[in-house]
């Protein structure tokens, strides 16, 4: 819970300077760090029991349609779809970008049995979403 309020406070220097991107990662850290109290409280609803979706994918890859992560990277409000590890295909808005050199971002998941989950993930597995997409 400290790490959530010290992100809390961090949010609240940054929104009082204006600092957008140090607001974004605040943000970020406030979620992910809510999100992981949750988890390990034992409050969410559910239990996903998929370690892994990758298999699903194997042989498939051309069912995700998405910009090349390396041209053209996911910025902070984009809306994303994951192309590698244990989350592969599921999709998100990405809420904030690590400046630290980790070169990694911050993604709130969409809606899955009723939670939006955050995750961090590296920069080279969050790719735009093309096409038409859902409200």
């Amino acid at each position: 819970v400290g790490r959530f309020f010290a992100s809390l406070e961090r949010f609240r220097q940054a929104t009082n300077r204006k600092a957008i991107d140090e607001a974004y990662i605040a943000y970020s850290d406030m979620s992910l760090h809510f999100d992981r109290y949750l988890r390990v409280g034992g409050l969410y609803t559910f239990y996903d029991d998929n370690v892994t979706l990758e298999p699903y994918y194997a042989g498939n890859e051309n069912s995700l349609v998405y910009a090349d992560p390396k041209k053209d990277p996911a910025l902070v409000r984009d809306l994303i779809v994951l192309i590698q590890g244990p989350e592969k295909g599921k999709t998100g808005i990405v809420i904030g970008l690590y400046m630290d050199g980790s070169d990694a971002c911050a993604v709130k998941l969409d809606r899955t049995k009723g939670i939006r989950e955050i995750r961090v993930v590296p920069r080279s597995w969050a790719a735009k979403r093309l096409g038409e997409q859902d409200p």
